[in-house]
C-alpha cells in the first residue's frame, strides 16, 4: 500500500470508524486531493459508500486516465455503468456548450492529453506519471498541477531535464491560461486572440479540469485573414462593398427600399385603425414618435450585436435561441427604465398618471418587440441566404413601428377613453 503524504490523507487511512464522515467535511477539491493519495483499496472502499452523485463529483476531479482507472476497478457493475453515464453525459454536456462560439467547432478542438499532479509532487513523480501516461496512450503529456483539488499551474517538461527527482515542484509551477466552459462566447474569442500560440485550459464550475484547447486551433476556425474570414464565415461574399459601382449598388438596394414602402404602409395603418382614438386623445400623437424612434433605436442595438456575431462566426440560428432570450429579457428591463422615465415626465408634463402608464406599457412592450425581431431576424434572414446587414432592417423597423404603435394607441384606448 503506497503511504500518503499530507497528514489528511493519513487521517483518511487509519481512521477506519470516520473515514467517511471526515472525507464529507472536506471541500470537494480537498476532497479529490485527498483521494488521490489513496491506496487502491481504501479508494474503492470509499466509492462503494459514497452515493452515484457523489462520486461523480469526486472522479470528475481526476485527471482521464486516473478517473478511468478508478472507475473500471469498481466491482459493481450496474453502480459502474450508472457513474460512466453520468460522467459522460455531463462532461458532453458542458464541452458542448462551451463550444457555441463558432458553428463550426467540435470536440475535436477539446484535448484531454494532460496528466494532473499535486502541488506536494516531486519531479520524481513528474517523471512516473510522464511515464505511465506516455506507455499507456504513446503520447507526452501537459503537466496541470492542483492545490487542494483547484488548478494554480503547470509544469514545463524541459524543467525534467534540469532538476533532480527528489525536488519539489512547487518551485517550477508556472501559470496557465483559464477559462470557464459558462463563459460568455465574446470572453472567448478575446481569450483566444490574446493568447496566440497558447494553451487554454477549460475549467468546470467548480475549477476542475475539462480539457485542453489550443488558440490556435480554435482561432483557425476564423481563418489567417481577418477581412476576408469575416466574409467567408459570414457568408456574404457577395455583399456590396464600399467601392462598389453606383449600377451595383442601385441594383442591389431598390427591390427592398420597395418592400420598405410597402412595410411603412403597413405602419401607417394602424394609425388609421385607431384614427378615433388619436382624434379624442391629440396628446397620444406627441408620443408616436417617440415609441418609434426608441423602439428603433433599442433594435439597431440588438441588431448591430447579433449582425457582428454572425460575421464573426459565432452565432447561428441553431445555438441562438438563449441569445435571442437574453435580448429579450434585456429589452424588458430597459423598457421598464426608460418607460419610468417617460412616464414622470408624461405626469409632470401632462398631469394624468393614466397616460404615464399607457406610454410606460408601450414603452415596455416596443423594447421587448426590439430585442425579440432585433436578434432573430438577422439568423433568420441569413438562415434563407441573404444578407442580413442589407435587409434585416426593413423588417425589424417595420416590427417596432406596428407592436409600438398598437401598444401605445391600443392600451389609450383601453385606458383613457
Amino acid at each position: 500500500m503506497r503511504q500518503p503524504k499530507s497528514e489528511l490523507a493519513n487521517s483518511i487511512t487509519y481512521n477506519k470508524i470516520d473515514r467517511l464522515k471526515n472525507m464529507r467535511a472536506l471541500t470537494l477539491g480537498q476532497r479529490s486531493a485527498v483521494f488521490a493519495e489513496l491506496s487502491n483499496q481504501i479508494q474503492q472502499q470509499i466509492l462503494q459508500e459514497l452515493t452515484v452523485t457523489e462520486v461523480v463529483d469526486l472522479v470528475d476531479h481526476l485527471d482521464l486516465r486516473m478517473a478511468e482507472k478508478v472507475i473500471m476497478r469498481m466491482t459493481d457493475a450496474k453502480r459502474r455503468s450508472k457513474i460512466i453515464k453520468r460522467l459522460k453525459t455531463e462532461v458532453s454536456d458542458k464541452i458542448e456548450y462551451f463550444l457555441r462560439f463558432h458553428p463550426k467547432a467540435t470536440a475535436a478542438l477539446i484535448h484531454f492529453n494532460y496528466v494532473i499532479l499535486p502541488d506536494t509532487a516531486t519531479m520524481g513523480d513528474v517523471a512516473e506519471a510522464i511515464d505511465d501516461h506516455y506507455q499507456e496512450l504513446g503520447k507526452f503529456p501537459e503537466i496541470l498541477v492542483q492545490r487542494d483539488g483547484s488548478l494554480i499551474g503547470e509544469i514545463a517538461l524541459t524543467t525534467l531535464v534540469k532538476e533532480r527527482s527528489n525536488i519539489s515542484i512547487d518551485k517550477f509551477i508556472k501559470p496557465v491560461q483559464t477559462i470557464t466552459y459558462q463563459a460568455e462566447v465574446n470572453e472567448i474569442i478575446a481569450t483566444f486572440s490574446e493568447t496566440e500560440h497558447k494553451k487554454i485550459v477549460v475549467l468546470d464550475h467548480d475549477n476542475s479540469v475539462l480539457g485542453i484547447i489550443y488558440s490556435d486551433d480554435a482561432l483557425g476556425l476564423f481563418g489567417k485573414l481577418p477581412a476576408e474570414s469575416l466574409y467567408i464565415v459570414a457568408g456574404v461574399d457577395e455583399s456590396e462593398r464600399p467601392f462598389d459601382s453606383v449600377q451595383k449598388k442601385f441594383s442591389q438596394r431598390y427591390k427592398w427600399l420597395i418592400l420598405n414602402l410597402a412595410t411603412a404602409f403597413l405602419a401607417g395603418s394602424v394609425v388609421l385603425v385607431f384614427k378615433d382614438t388619436i382624434a379624442a386623445l391629440a396628446i397620444l400623437a406627441v408620443y408616436i414618435p417617440i415609441v418609434a424612434g426608441m423602439g428603433g433605436n433599442a433594435a439597431s442595438q440588438a441588431f448591430a450585436v447579433m449582425v457582428r456575431g454572425i460575421t464573426m462566426g459565432t452565432i447561428s440560428f441553431e445555438n441562438g435561441w438563449p441569445v435571442i432570450w437574453h435580448e429579450i429579457l434585456a429589452g424588458a428591463l430597459n423598457g421598464l427604465v426608460i418607460g419610468s422615465i417617460v412616464a414622470t415626465i408624461s405626469v409632470v408634463f401632462n398631469g394624468s398618471w393614466l397616460l404615464g402608464v399607457v406610454v410606460a406599457l408601450a414603452m415596455i412592450v416596443v423594447h421587448i418587440v426590439a430585442g425579440l425581431f432585433g436578434a432573430f431576424v438577422p439568423l433568420l434572414i441569413k438562415r434563407l441566404g441573404k444578407d442580413p446587414a442589407s435587409t434585416s432592417m426593413i423588417f425589424i423597423s417595420t416590427a417596432t413601428d406596428v407592436f409600438g404603435m398598437l401598444a401605445l394607441l391600443g392600451f389609450g384606448a383601453l385606458l383613457l377613453l
